[in-house]
C-alpha cells in the first residue's frame, strides 16, 4: 500500500454512533453541559457580580460558544496558548491566572500589543519589575493582579503580609496598572460537608476583600476583587465586596466534584467510551481499551470518602453499574473490578461491549484527547466533533 493510500483513522466516522465509534473516545453530553452552565450563571447573576469562566477545563471554542451564545465575554485561562487561541476567536478580556515568569511576561505583552486586554498574576516585586520591563519593551502598559493566598493551597501573599504593599508599590514604580486582587480557594477540593464549603467560600471572600481594603487604604486603586473555585462558587452565600467569580470544572463536573458534594453523577457531562477487550473471571477482572492514556493518572478520589479508582463505569447509555470501577490502569488497558468491600457481582460484559467511564478529574481526562464527540441525552448519535486546543 502506498503511503498516500493509508486510510485516515477518522475517515469512517462521519455518521458515527456510540455503537460504531472507535474507542477510546471522549464523549461530551451537551445537554448536561448546558444545564451546568445555566446553573452557575444564574447563581452568580443573582449575587450581582460577574462570572469569568475558566477555560482551562474545556479548551474549546465550541464550548466557549455555549458559555457565551450571543458573542464573547470575560474569560480566565491557565496557559498563554489558551489566551492566544481564544484571542484568535474574538475574546479580548482575558485573565492569565498563573504566576509570571520572564518569558510569559514577554509573551503576554505581545498579546496586549495586539489589542488584547490580558491581565496577569504575580506576588513579588521581582515579578513586577519583570512585567514592567516586558511592557516597556513593546510599548504597552501592563495590567496585573496581586495573588492572595486564602488557604495555603499554592502561591500568593496572605492578606496581612507586609509584602502586599511592597508589591503594589513596585507595580506603580515600574509602570504596571494594578488590576486588583485574585485568590483561589483550592483547599475547598478537600472538603465534603456543606457547612465547611460555605465557610471556605466566606474565608475566600473575606480575605480577598481584606487585601483589597488594605491596598485602597494605602492609596492604591484596586478595582477588581476576583475569587473562585467550583466548590466555593456553588456554596458562597455572601459575596459582598467581590466583583467577579472564576470557575472552570463546573462546565463538565467530575467524580472529585461529586465527592466534594457539588454535583451528582447525573451532572457529569464528559465520559470516556471504551470497549471490553478481555476477561479474567478468576481475578474478577474485565479488561477495556482505555488505560491512563485515555483516562489520565489522576486519582483525586483516593483521598475522599469513596475511592472511585480511575473512574466509575456506566453502560453505553450512561447508566452506572453498581460499584464497578476502573480499579487499575496501565498505558492502554483499564481493569474493571467491583469496588473493594462491595457485595455486588461483576456484570456480564461480553468482549466487544461498549462502556462509558466517568472521570475523576475533568481537566486531566479531557487533556488526553484532541476532540469531544458530542452527544445528547438519550441519543446514540455523535452529533458533532468539537476540537480541543492543547499546549502551553
Amino acid at each position: 500500500m502506498d503511503r498516500t493510500d493509508i486510510p485516515d483513522a477518522g475517515s469512517d466516522q462521519a455518521a458515527a454512533t456510540l455503537g460504531t465509534l472507535a474507542t477510546p473516545a471522549l464523549l461530551l453530553d451537551k445537554d448536561r453541559l448546558d444545564r451546568n452552565l445555566a446553573r452557575l450563571s444564574s447563581r452568580i447573576a443573582a449575587q450581582g457580580i460577574e462570572l469569568r469562566p475558566h477555560m482551562k477545563t474545556a479548551k474549546s471554542i465550541d464550548v466557549a460558544q455555549r458559555v457565551y451564545p450571543s458573542g464573547v465575554g470575560p474569560i480566565t485561562v491557565s496557559t498563554l496558548a489558551e489566551a492566544e487561541y481564544f484571542a484568535q476567536h474574538g475574546f479580548r478580556d482575558i485573565t492569565y491566572a498563573v504566576g509570571l515568569a520572564a518569558h510569559t511576561a514577554a509573551r503576554a505583552m505581545r498579546l496586549r500589543k495586539a489589542g488584547i486586554d490580558i491581565k496577569v498574576l504575580l506576588d513579588s516585586p521581582e515579578q513586577a519589575a519583570m512585567l514592567g520591563a516586558a511592557g516597556r519593551a513593546v510599548g504597552v502598559t501592563p495590567s496585573a493582579f496581586i495573588e492572595i493566598d486564602c488557604d495555603g493551597h499554592r502561591g500568593g501573599l496572605t492578606a496581612t503580609d507586609p509584602k502586599l504593599l511592597a508589591v503594589a508599590t513596585a507595580l506603580a514604580e515600574t509602570g504596571v496598572t494594578l488590576a486588583g486582587v485574585l485568590t483561589h480557594a483550592g483547599e475547598s477540593y478537600s472538603l465534603s460537608m456543606p457547612a465547611a464549603l460555605v465557610a471556605a467560600a466566606e474565608n475566600e471572600r473575606s480575605l480577598a476583600v481584606a487585601a483589597a481594603t488594605t491596598l485602597r487604604a494605602a492609596g492604591h486603586e484596586c478595582p477588581v476583587v476576583s475569587v473562585g473555585s467550583t466548590p466555593t462558587a456553588h456554596f458562597a452565600e455572601d459575596l459582598t465586596g467581590v466583583t467577579e467569580m472564576r470557575a472552570g470544572v463546573y462546565m463538565f463536573f467530575d467524580l472529585v466534584m461529586h465527592g466534594v458534594g457539588v454535583c451528582t453523577t447525573d451532572d457529569i457531562a464528559i465520559s470516556v467510551l471504551a470497549t471490553v477487550i478481555g476477561k479474567k473471571p478468576e481475578k474478577g477482572w474485565i479488561l477495556v481499551d482505555a488505560g491512563w492514556m485515555a483516562l489520565s493518572r489522576d486519582r483525586g478520589t483516593a483521598a475522599q470518602r469513596v475511592d472511585q479508582g480511575y473512574g466509575l463505569v456506566c453502560d453505553v447509555a450512561g447508566k452506572i453499574y453498581p460499584d464497578l470501577i476502573v480499579s487499575q490502569a496501565s498505558q492502554e488497558h483499564g481493569i474493571l473490578a467491583i469496588r473493594p468491600g462491595s457485595t455486588q457481582g461483576l456484570p456480564n460484559l461480553p468482549i466487544g461491549t461498549k462502556v462509558r467511564i466517568l472521570p475523576n478529574h475533568a481537566c486531566a481526562t479531557t487533556s488526553q484527547h484532541e476532540m469531544y464527540n458530542v452527544i445528547s441525552a438519550g441519543s446514540a448519535a455523535i452529533e458533532a466533533r468539537w476540537p480541543r486546543m492543547r499546549g502551553w
